[in-house]
């Protein structure tokens, strides 16, 4: 299969404000597994405001385990709840309203509801994108639905299931399933290798892969292996572990956040057909100490752009494209779990470098941007808080 040139050496990240794991990225040896980034409990913060950031904080709302949110285009907001609930609130009071007619999940460990993304044309045809966990034969697997929402009955009419993950495996972990569309309306999916390792190369499975499809589910024509039929068709890269952040540049090019083993977190640009190396090569190690061999040791497999060990358990991914923030257009922002932290990217070309580390003492889940420029974060968890990241003022 087609592989790509690795990405040029990087500079080194400068820390300029350090996580709440009191780590910087590329320099210290492997510690904990990145697995406790997903299912540790996250310190419960007690103040509505998180002192000693550089912006403002303003806690809006809380939920149940809160996984993804997502602006319409009327300035209200989706958020998922991983038990099986999403919530559309009403900006700025945090008035939260059940919508109902979502699919049922498969809700343990790391499953349950996952993502939601409106339809790049939502204001005409009214569709929103979930995924989440299902149950099926031979265990479980990601799947994503879309639906017509009528906000004001509270209701998601006209469900239909358009991709699956294949096959269904025992476990609760690594499901990945994060959405994003690019600017000509096509669907991506992060697709985890649901901890089972050999998935992310087997061209017979979509697991350990990132997926181009058309909105309605459809392959598109000129995906690099369609011509192998079946999932493969649906491919756009493998060799991925647990991609929990898909995201777009200015330039319209996609990036991807994921968790590594013990060690190698990754930030990657994603590239048509290349394959990155998970799990022959990796910047971490498995669980039980056994090294897997670098990516430097294997130069057909596509580089990271930013390795982390110790780990951050990247959650998610956003690029910053608003005016509150002038300095950080252009910038990427990935949440921290096990690193309880906001982390800013510098993207430079096909280089990237972490340029700061903002610590929020609480395991962030997910961060996107607001209609108004300002960031806007759900931290994990029970009563996990909905924070607007504003300047300060004065």
């Amino acid at each position: 299969m087609p592989r790509l040139l690795a990405l040029a050496p990087l500079a080194a990240s400068l820390l300029l404000t350090i996580g709440c794991d009191g780590t910087a990225a590329n320099t210290a040896p492997t510690s904990a597994p990145a697995s406790s980034g997903e299912q540790t409990e996250r310190d419960t913060v007690g103040a509505d405001a998180i002192e000693g950031l550089p912006f403002a904080s303003t806690a809006v709302a809380s939920f149940d385990e809160p996984w993804a949110l997502a602006f319409l285009p009327d300035g209200r907001l989706l958020v998922t709840e991983k038990a099986g609930t999403l919530k559309l609130v009403t900006l700025p009071d945090g008035q939260a309203r059940e919508i109902t007619g979502v699919p049922d999940v498969a809700y343990a460990g790391q499953g349950g509801l996952g993502d939601v993304e409106p339809h790049p044309q939502f204001a005409q045809n009214g569709l929103i994108y979930l995924s989440y966990a299902e149950d099926g034969d031979g265990g479980r697997g990601a799947a994503v639905a879309r639906g017509r929402l009528d906000a004001e009955a509270g209701t998601l009419e006209d469900v239909e299931v358009i991709w699956r993950q294949v096959p269904k495996v025992s476990g609760n972990g690594h499901y990945g399933h994060r959405l994003a569309f690019d600017g000509n309306g096509k669907l991506w999916i992060s697709s985890g290798e649901r901890q089972k390792f050999d998935p992310s190369q087997d061209m017979a499975s979509n697991l350990g892969k990132i997926l181009r499809l058309e909105d309605d589910g459809r392959v598109p024509a000129d995906n690099p292996f369609v011509d192998q039929g079946g999932v493969a068709a649906q491919v756009w890269s493998l060799g991925h572990r647990n991609p929990l952040g898909i995201a777009f540049d200015a330039q319209g090019r996609l990036w991807n956040s994921e968790m590594g083993p013990a060690g190698g977190d990754e930030l990657n640009l994603v590239k048509r057909g290349a394959n990155y190396g998970y799990p022959i090569v990796s910047n971490g190690n498995h669980y039980d100490g056994r090294p897997i061999p670098d990516h430097d040791t294997r130069p057909e497999f596509e580089k990271p752009a930013i390795t982390w060990t110790p780990v951050i358990s990247p959650s998610s991914l956003m690029f910053y494209s608003g005016t509150l923030f002038p300095a950080w257009t252009g910038n990427a922002f990935i949440g921290g779990l096990s690193g309880q932290t906001l982390v800013r990217v510098e993207i430079d070309g096909d280089s990237a470098r972490e340029a700061e580390r903002f610590a929020m003492r609480a395991r962030i889940r997910g961060v996107e941007q607001g209609p108004d420029g300002a960031l806007w974060v759900i931290e994990d968890g029970k009563d996990g808080r909905l924070i607007r990241l504003a300047p300060r003022e004065g």
